[in-house]
């Protein structure tokens, strides 16, 4: 009766457990700060920038994780400083031939649409992660303080003085004005 107990417990414990793990993970569905983004936020009297990084469809894991840890720096990074190139060209024509009676018509318009992103960082943090078993998609969730944004104004070389001062006097103000700004959108 025990050797019979133990072999059921083996052979049903870890399945249990499996079908247990997967109800679980299929109810909670994914966190909040997947689709709340990236952005400067004020959790729990901590102003800081996250940025949400995410890749679906690659097989490795482990480069998963850190293609999408990756790109929740580059959200963080773009908060602070991005060119954008644009360019429209627009063509439009028309023809009309001999009597009158024929018209030809033709247009072309074109976008083009260039962003670049580069910045160093210092105290970006990965805080969290979560995988979505049922896209293949892998999220990670990454953090830099507004006080470690503080400090690496100290260290930046490539700052002069006066604009590092500038930043560090009104980095509070603009923290908050940019909240405003995203509650009047209702992007919270």
């Amino acid at each position: 009766m025990i050797l019979s107990h133990a072999i059921h417990s083996r052979l049903v414990g870890p399945g249990l457990a499996v079908l247990l793990v997967m109800g679980l993970a299929a109810c909670g569905g994914p966190p909040k700060w997947v689709e709340k983004g990236s952005g400067a936020f004020n959790e729990k009297d901590s102003k800081a920038f996250y940025g949400v990084g995410a890749v679906a469809g690659v097989r490795n894991a482990p480069l998963a994780w850190d293609t999408a840890e990756n790109r929740g720096r580059a959200e963080i990074a773009k908060t602070f400083e991005t060119y954008t190139g644009y360019l429209m060209r627009d063509y439009a024509a028309s023809t009309t031939a001999g009597d009158f009676s024929r018209n030809t018509e033709e247009q072309n318009v074109e976008r083009a649409i260039k962003t670049i992103t580069t910045t160093t960082l210092s105290g970006v943090r990965k805080i969290d992660q979560y995988m979505d078993s049922k896209t293949n998609t892998y999220y990670v969730l990454t953090k830099l303080s507004l006080e470690d944004m503080k400090n690496n104004l100290e260290q930046a070389k490539e700052l002069n003085a006066q604009v590092r001062d500038y930043v560090r006097r009104n980095a509070d103000r603009l923290f908050e004005r940019l909240e405003k700004e995203e509650e009047k959108r209702g992007v919270r």
